[in-house]
């Protein structure tokens, strides 16, 4: 069987066997990053939960000290006057009526949707598209606020949501492979404290059961946690 170069790259330098601390298993998928794009370092955390029940679901929210370096291209919904806010604070579109039209006719071209809570009567009929998409605007993730320009300028700054998948993983992308090492530490850190702090009180046995680094087109390396995890506590 014949590998392109970059799968050679990679077998040369990973072992897949291997539990790498964090500092290792970055360094590593920066070394072997081998496409033409910046790619982003995924995360993966298998947790020791069942989502089926109310009292495990693990959702939150956090703010990554160096950002994810996406741009997010955010959507507020709300009236005047605090639509011009959220467009002063650096929304991409903000409006009422027009943008409720635009998405009742299948436009969804954002990543994040914010709104006031005046407005969600009229966006909750609205799940059926937004909900698919993940872009349903709810409390619990800080996206419907009265204060829609400090929501968007958390988002901006590198504000994420997260939630348990039904298999009971967390899935997360916690910047570029071209912020610097301490950087990536940093924000793979700082996600990590906020999973330990939600952890259910339902949640019987080990909570995180493994964990694990990828870039976009990289390999998945196994984080050895029990160390980590002494040290963000």
């Amino acid at each position: 069987m014949k590998f392109s170069k970059r799968v050679k790259n990679y077998k040369e330098k990973v072992k897949v066997s291997k539990e790498y601390s964090l500092t290792d298993a970055i360094k590593t998928l920066k070394e072997v990053s081998g496409v033409k794009f910046n790619e982003s370092l995924d995360c993966a955390i298998r947790l020791g939960v069942d989502p089926k029940h109310a009292d495990q679901m693990v959702r939150g929210t956090v703010s990554l000290p160096h950002g994810t370096g996406k741009e997010v291209r955010v959507l507020v919904i709300t009236k005047e006057p605090k639509a011009q806010e959220a467009l002063d604070a650096g929304a991409e579109y903000a409006g009422f009526e027009v943008y409720l039209e635009k998405i009742k006719e299948g436009w969804t071209d954002v990543d994040v949707i914010i709104a006031s809570p005046d407005s969600m009567i009229e966006l909750g009929k609205l799940g059926r598209i937004l909900g698919p998409r993940g872009l349903m605007p709810n409390p619990k993730t800080g996206t419907v606020t009265p204060d829609v320009a400090k929501a968007v300028k958390e988002v901006k700054a590198g504000k994420i949501d997260f939630r348990v998948d039904k298999t009971g993983i967390v899935h997360a992308s916690l910047g570029k492979l071209s912020f610097d090492e301490n950087q990536l530490e940093e924000n793979v850190k700082e996600f990590l404290k906020t999973i330990v702090k939600l952890k259910p009180s339902a949640a019987k046995g080990t909570y995180v059961k493994s964990l694990y680094l990828t870039s976009t087109m990289g390999p998945g390396l196994q984080i050895s946690k029990d160390d980590l995890f002494a040290e963000i506590k």
